[in-house]
């Protein structure tokens, strides 16, 4: 057979294994993706032929893909008349006859790839007769893309193979992974060192990033341990103090201190929603409300069900502009519904980025309350542009909207007195006639 006379690495023997999923991740020089690629390159040209789904999350071309790494590995194997490789899909030469769901029918080895972001429910269904699925990098695919791939690859005997290098610990492939029952899959970390074909170039490549590399890059490219934030974010430090000094924990409501709600506002986009308490020098983050398409006074009465007592809400900058539907502004409906507000100057937003950094070593975050709110503070990055390679601004999406909303908060930190006291609007009444 020809898996006799080719070599893998140890740890991958569990790709001959009839396991439902595989996971292999790790850092870099693992050769866990070039083993795959082997694998199925090795599989295809065998007696039994096979239909797989080359998959990632984003592929806006074939470039993208694993098609050249799976090409390559054909030519090293020579297995290139075992092949056509073509520039959409690469396909077995040979056709067979085989019984599939008790009819007799021709099938060829196929390998197609797809970005997993464009397929929908309905579309992925074209893929429901495939033997099994590769989604390479799949640290970056989402909880949509697997929960519409995995009940989609589901032949008797089908397979799901995962290869990534881990970047958080709440990638949704990685608590997938975590989740995993060992009758139906195997985990595999590995790394460099698990390689038998490391060589001194890449030896040498490894010591210099050990010199000169920031030890949680060096740590998550070459070692495959989990960052504590996304690459390039812009708190990444910050937060990774918080977690480290145990600044992130059970810090709840206390009852002899105001609350203050910081709101960064939105309707199509999230609007979100820290509830903050200071005590000195501490500043503690209690409790997040974040939703979309929702109404100032949903989330008034959001805020009243929780037992606080609020001090002044605290409003961006365009909290004092009109609405151009109604005319009135964030600030006039809020104090319509009996809140304090203040409306908070504009900053600029790199200026507010710094001081926010200097704020979070001295601030503190409920686990219980806020673990979404610490997510986004993972996630929120710069822009890479691809030309350049060069941090630009900061990347406006889900994520961005939370760490605003802690931008705004540290603006507001000083006007947090509980004995300043808080002056509520006036109740506007009309009067009423008694007959």
């Amino acid at each position: 057979m020809l898996q006799r006379e080719v070599e893998f690495p140890e740890k991958l023997g569990c790709l001959w294994e009839p396991h439902r999923y595989i996971v292999l991740r790790g850092g870099r020089g693992s050769t866990k993706s070039w083993s795959v690629a082997r694998w199925l390159a090795l599989r295809g040209a065998s007696q039994e032929p096979i239909r797989w789904l080359c998959g990632r999350e984003f592929q806006s071309s074939i470039r993208e893909s694993v098609h050249k790494l799976l090409s390559d590995q054909i030519q090293r194997l020579g297995l290139g008349s075992a092949y056509t490789i073509e520039k959409q899909g690469i396909y077995g030469r040979k056709t067979y006859r085989v019984i599939e769901d008790g009819r007799q029918i021709e099938k060829r080895t196929e390998f197609t790839f797809a970005g997993l972001s464009d397929q929908t429910a309905d579309s992925i269904k074209s893929f429901e007769g495939y033997d099994g699925c590769w989604v390479e990098e799949a640290q970056v695919l989402t909880k949509n893309s697997l929960d519409i791939l995995t009940p989609t690859i589901r032949r008797p005997g089908s397979q799901i193979v995962f290869t990534y290098n881990p970047e958080l610990d709440t990638d949704p492939v990685h608590a997938f992974a975590d989740s995993i029952d060992p009758k139906e899959g195997i985990v595999v970390d590995i790394n460099w060192r698990d390689n038998p074909w490391f060589n001194e170039v890449m030896e040498a490549e490894r010591q210099r990033a050990l010199r000169t590399m920031d030890e949680i890059d060096y740590q998550n490219i070459w070692e495959g341990k989990c960052r504590p934030a996304v690459s390039g974010a812009i708190y990444a430090k910050e937060i990774a103090a918080m977690q480290s000094e145990g600044r992130y924990g059970d810090f709840p409501y206390d009852p002899f201190h105001l609350a203050y709600p910081v709101f960064d506002l939105g309707w199509n986009d999230r609007m979100s929603i820290g509830i903050w308490q200071r005590n000195v020098s501490q500043r503690r983050l209690i409790d997040f409300i974040e939703d979309s398409h929702q109404t100032l006074e949903y989330y008034s009465r959001k805020l009243r069900e929780l037992p606080y007592s609020y001090g002044k809400i605290f409003l961006p900058h365009d909290g004092a502009h009109g609405d151009y539907k109604t005319g009135k502004s964030a600030k006039e409906i809020l104090e319509g519904l009996r809140w304090a507000v203040e409306v908070l100057p504009q900053m600029p937003v790199e200026d507010g980025i710094r001081a926010t950094r200097m704020g979070l070593v001295q601030t503190y975050a409920n686990k219980a309350k806020c673990a979404q709110w610490l997510e986004h503070m993972k996630r929120y990055r710069r822009s890479i542009p691809k030309n350049t390679g060069e941090a630009t601004s900061p990347v406006h999406d889900a994520h961005s909207h939370a760490a605003d909303m802690t931008r705004y908060a540290e603006a507001a930190g000083a006007q947090m007195d509980d004995d300043a006291g808080v002056k509520l609007p006036p109740i506007n009444y009309r009067p009423v006639r008694v007959v």
